[in-house]
């Protein structure tokens, strides 16, 4: 079956040009580092190809997150060069591996990152390549050999040098001044062929690998294996990289943090967080043929007669126990110990509703400016640990006939450490705002 999408990572291995005559759909993305692949929509069946990535300016791209597109039934053929050495580890696990270089590292033949690694210039000028791979220096020495065009004694010799330099310092010019006289014909034709494309086997790979497009998965025993490894990529780390942006230099904020302010500070917020939870709870109500109300009484184990237990009752305030209906007393259980019957992430729903709210720019705003006050701060404030942190921000939701488990359940916070974590980026800003009111 052909993919629904197929996104390529690539940058000095290949052009856009070369991927596009290959496989025309493709969307071309930059070499792959580390959060790229979260940032990106993916379904099931579609497919991820891993040619290049980055090794130092950015962090090189996460099995996790590889393991992650796996377990969501994304394809991911990794190929040529960090593609080929993540496959070559994850290829037990569902990853693709093509071509000879992967072929290389999975069976050991070649090890390390700098065998693939070389220095390139930026994308707008199409990553002109500064130094050669070392992968391409030892199949150009072996395909030469077949013909005498390298001479095998002088590939050997020319195999060594480049070896034992650092990837950073692989030029011609270089190899050069590690080499004999009778050594350098053999290398400027090593040079020549790697250059027109004949030897050089990270783009003969990388054709390979798109080639294989559309292919199924490759097969591993029994069930995914990739959902047994997945131990620490979620759906809310995906959705956090994919809207973080840098806001400033130097600084980032994501749709998330914009989610917590609107929590935190938002005084309309827990009537929308109500909403989007109760739209949840008739999902899963009406995915089971049932009546929300049903549903709700068969979750939390009562019946329609009895009056809610102590442990349960303790959800709600004094004026929601007086005064509401026994179902609705029993829907808002429901909403406000959600993390304890339902792992369903309710953030994407919220997300969505913020997104839509009038005062996203103002909360958005609130995160940029809780940034730059803790900057003028730092030295001057000390944030507490997370706990404390939770404790000191409760007085914002104090009042008569009710409890702080309430009000941090009424926004979505499951326990003290966790009102703590959030509010700890904002807390430098709440403090200077709390000595503002008190001069006023």
């Amino acid at each position: 079956m052909s993919p629904q999408k197929v996104v390529v990572y690539a940058g000095p291995t290949i052009s856009r040009d070369e991927i596009l005559d290959v496989v025309p759909e493709a969307q071309v993305r930059p070499p792959a580092a580390r959060g790229d692949l979260l940032r990106e929509e993916w379904s099931r069946d579609d497919t991820a190809v891993i040619i290049d990535g980055y090794y130092r300016e950015r962090l090189s791209v996460g099995h996790k997150e590889i393991l992650w597109l796996l377990n969501e039934g994304v394809n991911v053929i990794g190929a040529a060069s960090m593609g080929a050495l993540r496959a070559a580890e994850l290829s037990p696990y569902g990853m693709s591996g093509v071509g000879s270089v992967f072929r290389m590292y999975e069976t050991g033949e070649v090890d390390g990152d700098d065998e693939v690694a070389i220095l390139h210039g930026p994308a707008d000028k199409g990553y002109p390549a500064g130094t050669v791979a070392m992968v391409n220096i030892r199949y150009g020495c072996q395909e030469g050999a077949k013909t005498d065009l390298v001479p095998a004694a002088a590939g050997e010799r020319i195999v060594q040098a480049a070896k034992a330099r650092p990837f950073t310092h692989r030029t011609w010019e270089e190899l050069e001044g590690e080499l004999g006289r009778d050594d350098r014909d053999a290398l400027r034709t090593l040079e020549r062929m790697i250059g027109t494309g004949e030897w050089d086997l990270k783009r003969l790979d990388a054709v390979s690998a798109l080639r294989a497009v559309g292919d199924r998965r490759a097969e591993v025993s029994g069930e995914w294996a990739a959902e047994v490894a997945l131990t620490g990529i979620t759906h809310y780390e995906a959705l956090r990289w994919r809207s973080t942006r840098e806001y400033a230099p130097g600084r980032w904020m994501s749709d998330l943090d914009v989610l917590n302010a609107a929590r935190l500070f938002g005084d309309d917020y827990p009537r929308l967080h109500e909403e989007v939870l109760t739209r949840r709870l008739e999902d899963f109500a009406g995915a089971q043929g049932l009546e929300v109300e049903a549903y709700v009484r068969a979750k939390l184990g009562v019946d329609d007669r009895s009056a809610l237990p102590s442990a349960l009752a303790s959800w709600l305030t004094e004026t929601e126990l007086a005064t509401l209906p026994a179902a609705e007393q029993r829907r808002l259980v429901m909403v406000r110990v959600w993390p304890v019957w339902q792992s369903a992430d309710w953030r994407p729903d919220a997300l969505a509703r913020i997104r839509e709210s009038s005062h996203w720019h103002e909360w958005s705003g609130m995160v940029a400016r809780a940034d730059e006050v803790a900057e003028e701060t730092r030295g001057r404030v000390v944030v507490p640990p997370p706990e404390m942190c939770g404790r000191l921000f409760l007085r914002h939701w104090q009042r008569r006939g009710t409890s702080p488990d309430v009000e941090m359940a009424r926004r979505g916070f499951f326990g003290m450490e966790d009102l703590g974590r959030t509010a700890t980026r904002f807390f430098a800003m709440d403090v200077q705002n709390s000595r503002r009111s008190k001069t006023h």
